[in-house]
C-alpha cells in the first residue's frame, strides 16, 4: 500500500485546484492507497524565512505536522496555480520555511556537495493554468515546474516527478473540467 501525501497550494478553497485535489484523492483511495492532505491556506504559519539559513526559526506545530506527513509519504502530490510564471506565495513561503538544511538535505562540510534527505519518495506536480502548456514551456521555459521539479524536490532527492499541465483553466467549461478531474482520477487510481 502506498501513502500518499497531496499538499494544495491555492489559496482559495472555491477553486478548481481543489477539485482536481478531490479527484486525485479519489482516485488514490479506490486504488488502495493511504491518502492524507495539506492545505496551506490552511495552516497557521509565517511564511517568511526572515533569516535565511543563517538562525533557524522554529517551527510552528501547523509546520511541524506538515513535516510529519512529508516523511510519512512515499508519493508528494503538489497541487498548485501557476501565478505570474510562479506558485503561489502562501506556497513558496511553506516550502521556504520546511524545505531546510537537515530537514530535505544537509550540506557536506567542506564541500559543493549535499546528502538529499528525501530520496525514496517520488512526486506528481498537477499545475493550473491560463495558457497553453506549449506555450509555457517555448516562452518562458516553465519556470515554477523548474523549480519545484528541479531545484527543490529533485535537489532534495524526490524522483522520479511526474507533471501534468491542466490549462487553458479561463476559457475551459464545464465538459473540459471534468474531463481534467477524469484524467486527473485515473492518475490517482495509477497511484503515480
Amino acid at each position: 500500500m502506498k501513502n500518499i501525501l497531496i499538499i494544495n497550494g491555492h489559496p482559495n478553497r472555491e477553486s478548481f485546484n481543489f477539485g482536481i485535489m478531490n479527484a486525485y484523492r479519489e482516485g488514490a483511495e479506490k486504488a488502495g492507497a493511504m491518502v492524507q492532505q495539506i492545505i496551506i491556506a490552511d495552516l497557521q504559519f509565517d511564511p517568511n524565512l526572515k533569516y535565511g539559513y543563517q538562525k533557524r526559526t522554529d517551527l510552528e506545530p501547523d509546520l511541524l505536522e506538515a513535516w510529519d506527513k512529508i516523511l510519512w509519504a512515499d508519493h508528494l502530490v503538489w497541487v498548485h496555480p501557476v501565478w505570474w510564471g510562479g506558485f503561489p506565495a502562501i506556497m513558496k513561503g511553506f516550502i521556504d520555511r520546511l524545505f531546510l538544511p537537515g530537514l530535505a538535505f544537509k550540506y557536506r562540510e567542506n564541500s559543493v556537495w549535499w546528502d538529499k534527505l528525501l530520496a525514496g519518495k517520488t512526486a506528481h506536480i498537477i499545475t493550473t493554468m491560463d495558457q497553453p502548456g506549449w506555450y509555457y514551456r517555448m516562452f518562458f521555459g516553465r519556470p515554477s515546474i523548474n523549480q519545484l521539479k528541479k531545484s527543490i524536490l529533485e535537489f532534495c532527492g524526490v524522483k522520479p516527478v511526474k507533471v501534468t499541465i491542466v490549462g487553458i483553466i479561463k476559457t475551459s467549461d464545464e465538459k473540459q473540467r471534468r474531463k481534467w478531474m477524469d484524467k486527473v482520477r485515473i492518475s490517482g487510481m495509477k497511484l503515480k
